[in-house]
């Protein structure tokens, strides 16, 4: 049974596509130098207000908090991203049909450990209900639902339909919900194309003659920010 099914129902945690959402803030994730996305505290708060974790006055209040103490949110925005990272080689390692590295569930149980310290039982619509409890003003509030829900993904039937994004050194995860499995990009519109354009371009040059002294560039081969 899932952390889900055992503990926290739908309406309090993300959706799976959220915790793969999460470990996608980082562009070109594969390669040897990822463009880090979470390059600050605010756009942590603003990440997660966009994708449901925080409303608009909890991120605000945290902002305001994070102003009077920069050090606390600079400390919690690196556990952020290696609270990411260590997700990101759980799920990279299930999708390649590896083991995860012990390490790496450790961090992720540290880190659930803490979440379910602040989960409580409240008053509810019809009966009780479970809510995060916690000071409203908790600078990591946002990482609770995000351990709790990486924790029900990896436990679920989800965990066995993650893939990578095949443009490497792209990086990117998703859950292939697609007939038969077939899904290989992380957007048929960006990483997709761009490989298509490629491919389509080196068999091109393959069946033409070559023209001597004339210089090209492969078209398709620039970056794709996330």
């Amino acid at each position: 049974m899932s952390v889900r099914q055992a503990l926290v129902p739908a309406d309090v945690l993300p959706h799976a596509e959220t915790c793969i959402g999460f470990v996608n803030t980082a562009g070109w994730h594969a390669s040897d130098h990822p463009v880090e996305l979470l390059t600050s505290y605010g756009r942590l708060t603003g990440w997660a207000r966009e994708h449901g974790l925080l409303s608009a006055a909890q991120a605000s209040l945290l902002e305001q908090r994070a102003r009077w103490e920069p050090a606390a949110a600079a400390r919690v925005l690196t556990e952020a991203i290696t609270l990411r990272e260590a997700a990101y080689r759980i799920l990279t390692a299930l999708a390649v049909g590896r083991a995860p590295r012990d390490a790496d569930v450790t961090r992720l149980n540290r880190s659930l450990t803490h979440a379910l310290r602040h989960l409580r039982l409240a008053p509810g619509p019809v009966g009780l209900g479970y809510a995060w409890g916690g000071a409203p003003d908790a600078l990591d509030r946002m990482l609770w639902p995000l351990a709790c829900a990486t924790a029900g993904l990896l436990t679920s039937a989800d965990a066995r339909q993650v893939g990578m994004c095949a443009n490497h050194p792209c990086g990117w995860l998703f859950i292939d919900r697609s007939h038969g499995r077939t899904r290989r990009w992380c957007d048929m519109s960006s990483c997709g194309n761009r490989t298509k354009v490629r491919r389509h371009y080196a068999r091109s040059k393959s069946q033409a003659p070559a023209q001597e002294g004339q210089a090209s560039s492969t078209p398709g081969n620039g970056p794709c920010p996330p």
